[in-house]
């Protein structure tokens, strides 16, 4: 079995950064010709059993636009077997590429998502109009709470800890967030809140699986069912009978960035957001940049890789991952914000609605690495965003599909377009110093 050695560069400190893009290969090779093979039929097989006339509109600006972009009008059939032509030819290439034994290249997947998504809404539309900003400007603000778990999640196993405890930073991120935030009447105070929270909930994570050596999976596990029971507890006896005074947080309104929010289609759906989204952006470039770039994400990755050698070369690995995963929980924990200071004014019982385990997902599809996870928490809000788009304009697709589409995205983005992962080396290994 072949080995890559990663090689030391300048600006890394050490390792190369291993956030460069690499062709899939091996078992993923193989995997997504099935995948795409499969959802080309789906989508084939849909237009056979329900073909609608009439004509779809994409309408790509919003009225507030500085400049107006003109509307897409496309016969609804005939474009959407288009897509379903062009979808072949890339499932044809897949093939043609396993079968020479050469690598998959990134464009045929991202390419085959763009047709096969332009054909399905073509079809799920006909006669209507969807609304790309809101599309998509919808789904950028549905992922924040999945991006912020999703970088929780990669620092945490990229130092070795497994966190399964998303889900419960995520919730007592937004319970604290509430309380603060309507306590203090500043709904910065409740984001400060919520970092907080979610630290708590990483140190206790990291006492069990760091000092005392506890399985890290049972000991997330543990905690998301302890987060759940508290907060329910704390809401019924506490923030109930005190709503107006505990529960009744200023949420966080939208701000539209001068200039760049005028920008057209791009403007309005990254730059006419919650402040939350900004400092979403800056957290998300600090992490992959401290990650890749700085001496303190050498050590991360070296106790997360062989945190034997780490040690030998005068790392304290356990002290590293301890502040690594305080860092994740704070991250993540400023995520759960989403909920009570965003989403809707307040908390509410099991508010996250196991946004952690899809996050924890993102994770695994993006391969531990802060921007492939981002990407992929960004797929997620968008089928989370897309159900609601769609059942809004009358769409033939079943409510009830609807519903599962953003776990169905999660199930089928793991289980056959990932191909083969490998986590951190000690990923979920305690490390007992000699």
């Amino acid at each position: 079995m072949s080995t890559v050695t990663a090689q030391p560069t300048p600006d890394s400190g050490g390792l190369a950064p291993d956030t460069a893009v690499t062709p899939t290969r091996g078992a993923g090779a193989r995997k997504l010709p099935i995948a795409l093979g499969v959802l080309t039929a789906l989508l084939a097989g849909i237009l056979l059993r329900s073909s609608h006339a009439g004509d779809t509109t994409f309408q790509l600006a919003a009225e507030s636009d500085f400049v107006t972009l003109p509307d897409i009008v496309v016969p609804s059939g005939p474009t959407a077997w288009v897509m379903v032509v062009i979808c072949l030819a890339l499932t044809a290439e897949a093939v043609r590429r396993m079968l020479a034994h050469l690598r998959q290249p990134g464009w045929i997947p991202i390419a085959f998502a763009i047709a096969w998504m332009t054909g399905f809404l073509s079809w799920a539309a006909a006669d209507g109009r969807i609304r790309l900003v809101s599309l998509l400007g919808g789904a950028v603000a549905l992922a924040i709470p999945l991006v912020f778990g999703a970088l929780g999640g990669v620092l945490g196993e990229r130092a070795g800890v497994v966190n399964i405890a998303i889900e419960g930073q995520l919730l007592l991120g937004a319970f604290a967030a509430a309380i603060t935030a309507s306590s203090t009447g500043s709904p910065w105070a409740g984001l400060v809140a919520a970092a907080v929270a979610g630290a708590l909930v990483a140190l206790i994570l990291g006492l069990f699986a760091i000092t005392y050596f506890v399985d890290q999976v049972i000991v997330g596990v543990v905690l998301n069912v302890l987060v759940v029971g508290l907060t329910n507890f704390m809401f019924r006896q506490v923030l109930t009978p005190n709503a107006e005074t505990l529960n009744s947080p200023e949420r966080l309104r939208a701000f539209p960035i001068p200039i760049l929010g005028d920008i057209p289609l791009i403007g309005p759906i990254l730059f006419r957001q919650t402040p939350l989204v900004y400092v979403l952006y800056a957290v998300v470039a600090l992490v992959a940049y401290a990650l890749y770039r700085t001496r303190w994400g050498l050590r991360v990755r070296a106790v997360g890789e062989h945190p034997k050698a780490a040690d030998t070369v005068g790392i304290k690995v356990n002290r590293t991952r301890y502040r690594t995963i305080l860092l994740a929980g704070a991250i993540a924990g400023l995520g759960g914000a989403y909920f009570s200071l965003v989403s809707v004014a307040g908390f509410n019982r099991e508010m996250t609605g196991g946004a952690g385990y899809i996050a924890l997902a993102a994770v695994i599809f993006g391969k531990w690495d802060p921007i492939r996870a981002t990407l992929a928490a960004l797929l997620f809000g968008f089928a989370t965003n897309l159900q609601g788009v769609l059942s809004a304009i009358g769409s033939p697709v079943p409510s009830q599909f609807m519903l599962m589409l953003p776990y169905l995205v999660t199930i089928f983005a793991v289980a056959g377009l990932v191909g083969r992962s490998r986590p951190p080396a000690a990923d979920g290994v305690p490390y007992r110093q000699q």
